[in-house]
Order: structure tokens, then C-alpha cells, then sequence
């Protein structure tokens, strides 16, 4: 005798909005990137740079204000390892606040470099150094852009947020390897 077929039950599994959640985020940072690569490429440089008081021009301006942006990108991967315990032994209360901080300086330090950039400069690519800083400068704002939409968002799956941080990092190592580091072997240390 054989045994009548049990009924098949339909199990409806929730969706999984790990990558719905982080896709408009990341759009929108793709498209902060372009568009600044757009612009960059179809604004006329005016050669009319912005300069910061204190520097004796505004190559030395930019080198320096990346250079402590770099300095500070330091802090954040320190602080976010710590955050995420991947420090041993290091479980410091105020980690997140230097984190926020600490990013937030660093952001408003390039703020003036990429205006020199984008209004006076434009998207250049006379060198692969000046193609790869111009392809780092647009990426690394649309990174950041996605990373500040990102952290929004719940649900998101745990390597979400250091994946897109780790890019915002290597950009701006990439763009002060680029621009500082270069502008400092080639003019030395000037303010």
C-alpha cells in the first residue's frame, strides 16, 4: 500500500533586502561621482584658484589641507577598528564619537580642494597621475556620499558599511598619493 502524498506546504520566504537596501545609496553616490566628473570635464577651468590664508599658494593649500585629511583618514581606520574590536584590548567608550568627529574634519578639509579642483582645474588628463587623482576626486565624493546615505539605512548586511568605508579610505589615500605626497617630492615641505 502506498501512502497518500502528504500535502506540500508553501513557504513564503521574507526577501532579501540586504542588496534593495543598498543599491539607491550606491546609485546615488555613482551618480555624485559623474556628475562631478561631468562637470569637471565640460566647465571651462577658469584657472582662478580658491586659496586658503596662511599657505603661500594654492597648490601648497591643497597639499596640505589633503595631507591632514589624510592624517585624519588615519584616525577614522583606527577608530572604526576599534569600534568593530578588531583592536584587542582596546574598548574605548568615546571610539564612535572620534570616528564621527574625525570624518566630519576630514570631509570639510577637502571641501576646498575640490572646489580648486573642479572650478579652476577642471577633469584633467594630461598624465595617468592627473587621470587616476581626477578618476580618485570624483569617485572618493561619491563613495562618501553613498557611505552617509548607507548609514541610514537598517537592515543592511554587516559588511556593508566597512566594505563602503574602506573604499571612502582608499580613495583619499589614493588622491594624497596623487597630489600631496607628489606636490611634496617635487616642491618640498612649503607652506
Amino acid at each position: 500500500m502506498t501512502q497518500p502524498d502528504e500535502p506540500t506546504q508553501v513557504t513564503h520566504r521574507a526577501p532579501d533586502l540586504g542588496l534593495a537596501v543598498i543599491l539607491v545609496p550606491v546609485a546615488v553616490g555613482a551618480v555624485v561621482a559623474i556628475v562631478l566628473g561631468v562637470y569637471g570635464r565640460l566647465h571651462e577651468p577658469t584657472g582662478i584658484a580658491v586659496n586658503v590664508a596662511g599657505f603661500s599658494g594654492p597648490q601648497s593649500a591643497k597639499a596640505w589641507l589633503t595631507t591632514l585629511a589624510f592624517l585624519l583618514a588615519l584616525v577614522q581606520l583606527v577608530s572604526a577598528l576599534g569600534m568593530w574590536g578588531r583592536l584587542p584590548g582596546i574598548e574605548l567608550a568615546w571610539m564612535p564619537v572620534l570616528h564621527c568627529w574625525s570624518g566630519r574634519v576630514a570631509v570639510l578639509l577637502t571641501v576646498p580642494v575640490m572646489m580648486h579642483c573642479l572650478y579652476a582645474l577642471g577633469f584633467q588628463s594630461a598624465t595617468p597621475r592627473v587621470l587616476i587623482h581626477s578618476f580618485l576626486g570624483c569617485f572618493f565624493f561619491g563613495a562618501f556620499a553613498a557611505k552617509m546615505l548607507l548609514l541610514t539605512r537598517r537592515g543592511l548586511p554587516g559588511w556593508a558599511i566597512p566594505v563602503i568605508g574602506g573604499l571612502v579610505f582608499t580613495s583619499l589615500v589614493g588622491l594624497w598619493l596623487t597630489s600631496s605626497l607628489w606636490f611634496f617630492t617635487t616642491f618640498g615641505l612649503t607652506l
